[in-house]
C-alpha cells in the first residue's frame, strides 16, 4: 500500500497579513458553510485513493483555519475518519496538523480540534516584538500567542511547532535574538524559521517601493539564519531542512513526505495534489469552485501542470531531497530509478562540489554550509 497525505486549504482569515500572497479572504465569511459542504463532496470524489493508499497524515492549512467555526473541521475530519474505515490505515497513527492563529483560537476550539483527532497544531508566532508584528499586519500580540500556545498544552496537545519569520523590515539581530529565546524557553517540539519573500502585490510589496519600509541587506538576513541555526542547534533542536529544526523524532511527517516525493492529495481551492507524477491543482476562484462542485462537475476545478517524465521526476527528486539536512540518500534514489545519481548528474554534481557548494559521502549527497546559502543556485542545477 502506497502511503498517501492530504492537505485541506480553508482560505478565510480575519484579516489578511500585509507579506501574504495566499490564497486568502478576510471578507467571505458568508461563504464558509457552503465552502466546506463542498470539500466534503470533494472528498468523496477520491474515493479509489482514500480506498487504496495508506494516509499517513492530513494537514489543515490556509488562511486561517482557527477563524472559521471550530465544527466546519470537525466534520471534516470525521467525514475523513469515515471514508478511511475501508482500508488498513489506523487514524491514530496519522499526523493530523492544523494551524492556528493566536486572535482566532480559544480552549473550546482546541478542545473540539483534539478531539475530532488533530495532534499537532502549528501556530503562527512570526516574532515576539509587538512592533513588528503590527508591520506585518498581524492581528495578535505576543502575549496572545502566550495565551494560545499554554491553551495548547492545557488541552493535551504535545506537538506543537511555531512558525517564526527573519529578514524582517525593522527587525534587528537583537529582536531576533529575544524572539528565539522567548520561543525556546517554551520547548516546542517543532520550530519553522522562514526568511520574508516579498511577494508581488502584495501590502508589504508596496511600502518597500514606497520607501516606506527598507529591507536588511542579504548580509544581514544571513546572519540572521546562522544565528538561528546556531542558537536553535545549542539548544537541543536539530535542523532537518532548511527552515525546520525538531526535537528529536518530532520532524512534521508532513513536510518530510513532500521532501521525499510522497504523493498527496490536496482539497479545497487552489489546493496542490500530486499523484502518479501527474501535478494539479484546483482553480483559484471560490465561487467558480463552489458552483462546479454543485453541478457534481468537480474535474472543471482542476487544472494538470505537469505529467512528469522520468528525467523531470529524478530532477525534483534531487532538488527536493537537498532541501534536506541529510540530503539526496544515494541508495533510496537507486531504489526508486533504478540509476546512480552520481553517475545520472554527474557533470552537476561535480561543478556544485567544485564549487564547494554540495559534498558527497557513500550514503548521501547533501549542501555543504556555503550550498545553505547559496541554495538557490543548487536548485537551478537541475530545474
Amino acid at each position: 500500500m502506497k502511503n498517501l497525505g492530504i492537505y485541506i486549504h480553508i482560505p478565510f482569515c480575519k484579516q489578511r497579513c500585509y507579506y501574504c500572497d495566499f490564497v486568502s479572504y478576510a471578507n467571505k465569511q458568508e461563504k464558509v458553510k457552503e465552502y466546506i459542504n463542498c470539500i466534503t463532496k470533494e472528498i468523496d470524489s477520491y474515493l479509489y485513493e482514500l480506498e487504496n493508499y495508506n494516509v499517513t497524515t492530513i494537514y489543515i492549512g490556509g488562511g486561517t483555519p482557527s477563524f472559521i467555526d471550530s465544527i466546519y473541521i470537525v466534520n471534516l475530519l470525521n467525514k475523513l475518519r469515515d471514508k478511511l474505515k475501508n482500508n488498513d490505515t489506523k487514524w491514530s497513527n496519522i499526523e493530523i496538523t492544523i494551524e492556528v492563529n493566536p486572535g482566532t483560537v480559544n480552549l473550546e476550539k482546541l478542545k473540539q480540534y483534539k478531539e475530532a483527532g488533530a495532534n499537532r497544531v502549528s501556530i503562527g508566532l512570526q516574532s515576539s516584538n509587538d512592533k513588528l508584528l503590527k508591520q506585518l499586519g498581524r492581528i495578535h500580540n505576543y502575549q496572545e500567542f502566550l495565551n494560545t500556545y499554554q491553551t495548547a498544552r492545557q488541552v493535551g496537545f504535545e506537538n506543537i511547532n511555531v512558525d517564526l519569520m527573519l529578514g524582517l523590515p525593522n527587525q534587528s539581530i537583537q529582536d531576533l535574538r529575544e524572539t528565539i529565546e522567548n520561543v525556546v524557553k517554551l520547548t516546542p517540539e517543532h520550530i519553522s524559521v522562514y526568511s520574508l519573500i516579498l511577494e508581488e502585490n502584495t501590502k508589504m510589496e508596496q511600502c518597500i517601493k514606497s520607501g516606506k519600509l527598507e529591507l536588511p541587506d542579504e548580509e544581514v538576513e544571513r546572519q540572521m539564519y546562522w544565528y538561528v541555526k546556531n542558537k536553535l542547534e545549542l539548544n537541543g533542536y536539530e535542523q532537518y531542512e532548511i527552515s525546520n529544526f525538531s526535537k528529536k523524532g518530532r520532524e512534521s511527517k508532513h513536510n518530510t513526505n513532500c521532501w521525499k516525493q510522497k504523493e498527496y492529495i490536496g482539497l479545497g481551492i487552489a489546493a496542490h495534489s500530486y499523484i502518479n507524477r501527474k501535478r494539479y491543482s484546483n482553480i483559484e476562484d471560490l465561487d467558480k469552485y463552489i458552483e462546479n462542485i454543485k453541478a457534481n462537475e468537480i474535474e472543471k476545478n482542476r487544472r494538470t501542470h505537469e505529467i512528469q517524465t522520468i528525467d523531470e521526476a529524478q530532477k525534483e527528486y534531487m532538488i527536493l531531497g537537498l532541501r534536506t539536512i541529510k540530503g539526496v540518500s544515494i541508495q533510496e534514489f537507486k531504489e526508486e530509478y533504478g540509476e546512480n545519481p552520481i553517475y545520472l548528474f554527474r557533470e552537476e554534481l561535480n561543478e556544485l562540489v567544485n564549487e564547494d557548494l554540495l559534498e558527497i559521502d557513500s550514503d548521501f549527497i547533501r549542501l555543504t554550509n556555503k550550498g545553505l546559502d547559496l541554495a538557490n543556485l543548487v536548485f537551478e542545477e537541475f530545474v
